[in-house]
C-alpha cells in the first residue's frame, strides 16, 4: 500500500489543500504543473520550501487544489499546504526547524484578516470628511 499525506494551508480567505503520494516529483496545482502556474512571483513564493531544501520531493508527487482569495493569498496558502506536507511525509524535525527559521508562515497558518468596514466611512477607519466647522 503507497503512503498519501494529506495536509492543508490557509491564507485571508484563500484555502489549499494538497495530497502527497509516491511518484515522479511532479507539483500540480488545480491540475496545472508549478512550472506554468500563475505569475513568476506567486510561482517563486511556492517554490520557497522547495528551494530551502533541494530533493525533497524527487519521488513524490503533489496535488494541490485550491479556492477562494486572490492570487497572492493562494499561493501562500498553497505554500504552507505544501512546507506542511513535507515536514509530515519526511517526519524529520531538522526539516521542521528549518523552515521556521526561515519563515514562520511556513508551518504555521497565518491568522490575519482584513477588517470589516465601518459605517460613516471608505474603509474600516477612514472617516469621510466635516465640512460644517
Amino acid at each position: 500500500m503507497s503512503k498519501i499525506v494529506n495536509t492543508s494551508g490557509k491564507r485571508k480567505t484563500a484555502i489549499a489543500r494538497a495530497t502527497f503520494k509516491e511518484g515522479k516529483g511532479r507539483v500540480r496545482i488545480n491540475s496545472v504543473p508549478l512550472e506554468i502556474y500563475g505569475t513568476e512571483l506567486s510561482r517563486m513564493k511556492i517554490a520557497e520550501p522547495l528551494l530551502l531544501i533541494p530533493g525533497t520531493l524527487d519521488e513524490i508527487d503533489v496535488n494541490i487544489e485550491v479556492i477562494g482569495g486572490g492570487y497572492m493569498g493562494q499561493a501562500e496558502a498553497v505554500r504552507t499546504a505544501l512546507a506542511r506536507g513535507i515536514v509530515v511525509w519526511h517526519n524529520d524535525p531538522k526539516i521542521k526547524d528549518t523552515f521556521l527559521a526561515y519563515d514562520r508562515t511556513l508551518v504555521v497558518n497565518d491568522s490575519r484578516q482584513k477588517e470589516a468596514k465601518k459605517p460613516h466611512g471608505r474603509g474600516a477607519r477612514k472617516k469621510f470628511q466635516k465640512s460644517y466647522r
